[in-house]
C-alpha cells in the first residue's frame, strides 16, 4: 500500500487499515456492537401497557415529546426497557456544565486537578444521572399509569415502570462509556446519532409515499425541500469547522539573558460556533415547553399560549421571532461557559505568549472578548437561520414528511460524524507513522 506522509489518509488507506489493522478494526467492531445492542433494548418492552393508546398519546402530545423521541430513537413512543435512552446522562452533564461555572469547587477539580479531577467530575456526572433518570422514569410512570392493562396495582405498576426505566437508562449510559473507551467516537453523541438515523428510514417512506400519491407541484416542493436540507448539511460543516485564527508569538530568550534567540509563531484557534448544538437545545426545549404542558394539564390559558407559540399557528412568525431571539441569547450564553477569555489570556501570559499588537493580561482578556462576541453572533445568526428555514419551507410547501427532523438533528448527525472520522483518521495516521518506525 502506498502511503503518503503529508496529507490525511485516503478512503482507501482508511479501509485497508480497517481490514488489516487489528486494533481499529476490533474498536469498530465493538462500537457496532454495543449500539446495535442499544437499538434492540428499544424494543424489549415495559409489560403492562396498552401502546396503541400510548402511541395515540405521543402523536397529540405536543412537539416536545416529538423532540425527545427522535433523541431516544422511538424509544419514547415504543415503551421499551431503552425508552429513556442517554437522555438522563445528556441531562446531568449539562447540569454539570452550569455547576461547574456557578460553584468555585468543580471548577477548581476540571481546572487544577488533572485526570484525577476529571474522573471525580465523571462520577459525579454519573450519580447526578442516575437521580435525574429516577426522577425521568417516575414521571413517565405516572404518565403510563393511565395507560396500563388493568389487573395491576397501580403502586405496583409506577414502582416497577420506573425500575426497568431507569435501569435501562444506566444500561445505555455504561455502554456509551465502554464506546468511548474501547471503541471509536464518542459514546453518548455515536447512541443520540444511531437514534436520530433510525428514524430517517420512516421520514424517506413517508416522502416517497407522497411523492408517489402527489401532483406535481407536490413533487417539486419535496425537491426544493430535500435542496434546502442539503444546502443546510453544507453550510452546518463549514460553521462546524470554522474558526477564527488569532496569531501568537512565543518568544525564546538565550540563555545568558542576552536578547531575542528566536520567535515561533502559531495560532489560536476560536471556534466560530463554540456552543455546538446545545443552544437549539435549550431554545426548544424552552418552546415547546407550553405546548406540553397545555396538553397535560388542559389549562385554557396554556392552552391559548401554546396556540400563539405554536409553527402551525396562525402567527408563525410569532414563534420564528421567539425562537431567533432564545437562539441568540442561549448562544451567549453558552459561549460564555464554554471560553473564558480571562483564562485564556492568564495562561498566555504564564507560558510567555502574547498576541502581536496587544498587551498581555487584562488588554489580552478584552481583546478575546471582542472577538468571541463577534464569532458568537455570526454563528447565532447561523444557527437561527437553520433552525427557522427547513420548517419554514415545510410550511410553505405542505411537505411535513421530515417533520422533527430539523435543525438539532442535522448539527448532531454532521457534528458527530466529522469527529468520528477524525478520530478514524487520527488513529490511521498513528498506525501509519507506527509502519514507518518499525521500517
Amino acid at each position: 500500500m502506498v502511503i503518503s506522509r503529508g496529507r490525511n489518509p485516503s478512503a482507501a488507506e482508511v479501509l485497508s487499515q480497517l481490514v488489516q489493522a487489528k486494533g481499529l478494526r476490533d474498536r469498530v467492531l465493538i462500537t457496532l456492537g454495543l449500539l446495535l445492542i442499544v437499538r434492540l433494548g428499544i424494543y424489549v418492552p415495559v409489560p403492562g401497557i396498552d401502546r396503541v393508546a400510548f402511541q395515540a398519546f405521543i402523536q397529540q402530545g405536543g412537539q416536545l415529546l416529538g423532540f425527545l423521541d427522535i433523541f431516544t430513537g422511538g424509544g419514547l413512543s415504543t415503551v421499551g426497557v431503552f425508552a429513556l435512552g442517554i437522555l438522563p446522562f445528556i441531562n446531568a452533564s449539562i447540569i454539570l456544565q452550569l455547576l461547574t461555572a456557578a460553584l468555585p469547587q468543580l471548577e477548581d477539580l476540571q481546572k487544577n486537578e488533572g485526570e484525577a479531577g476529571r474522573r471525580k467530575i465523571a462520577q459525579i456526572t454519573r450519580y447526578v444521572a442516575l437521580g435525574w433518570g429516577i426522577i425521568q422514569s417516575t414521571v413517565f410512570a405516572l404518565i403510563l399509569k393511565q395507560y396500563a392493562l388493568p389487573g395491576l396495582p397501580e403502586w405496583l405498576f409506577v414502582v416497577q415502570t420506573a425500575l426497568a426505566l431507569v435501569t435501562g437508562s444506566m444500561v445505555v449510559m455504561w455502554v456509551s462509556e465502554v464506546i468511548t473507551e474501547r471503541g471509536i467516537g464518542q459514546g453518548a453523541s455515536l447512541v443520540i446519532f444511531i437514534n436520530i438515523v433510525a428514524t430517517l428510514p420512516k421520514a424517506l417512506g413517508s416522502t416517497i409515499e407522497l411523492a408517489q400519491s402527489g401532483d406535481r407541484g407536490t413533487v417539486t416542493g419535496i425537491v426544493i425541500l430535500v435542496l434546502i436540507f442539503l444546502l443546510t448539511i453544507v453550510g452546518i460543516i463549514f460553521v462546524q469547522e470554522g474558526n477564527r485564527r488569532i496569531p501568537i508569538v512565543s518568544a525564546k530568550r538565550q540563555a545568558g539573558g542576552a536578547g531575542l534567540l528566536n520567535a515561533r509563531q502559531s495560532y489560536l484557534p476560536l471556534k466560530l460556533n463554540a456552543g455546538g448544538v446545545m443552544p437549539i437545545i435549550f431554545a426548544s426545549a424552552v418552546v415547546f415547553l407550553p405546548l406540553t404542558l397545555a396538553n397535560f394539564t388542559k389549562n385554557p390559558l396554556l392552552i391559548r399560549l401554546a396556540g400563539y407559540l405554536s409553527p402551525n399557528s396562525s402567527t408563525p412568525w410569532l414563534y420564528a421571532l421567539l425562537f431567533f431571539s432564545l437562539i441568540l441569547g442561549f448562544s451567549y450564553f453558552y459561549s460564555s461557559l464554554t471560553v473564558n477569555p480571562v483564562d485564556i489570556a492568564t495562561n498566555l501570559k504564564r507560558t510567555g505568549v502574547a498576541i502581536p499588537g496587544v498587551r498581555p493580561g487584562s488588554a489580552t482578556a478584552e481583546y478575546l472578548l471582542r472577538v468571541q462576541n463577534r464569532l458568537t453572533l455570526l454563528g447565532a445568526l447561523f444557527l437561527g437561520a437553520v433552525a427557522i428555514i427547513p420548517s419554514a419551507v415545510e410550511g410553505a410547501i405542505q411537505v411535513r414528511t421530515f417533520q422533527g427532523l430539523g435543525a438539532t438533528s442535522l448539527l448532531i448527525l454532521v457534528g458527530v460524524a466529522i469527529d468520528t472520522a477524525k478520530q478514524v483518521q487520527t488513529y490511521v495516521i498513528s498506525q501509519r507513522y507506527e509502519g514507518m518506525v518499525r521500517q
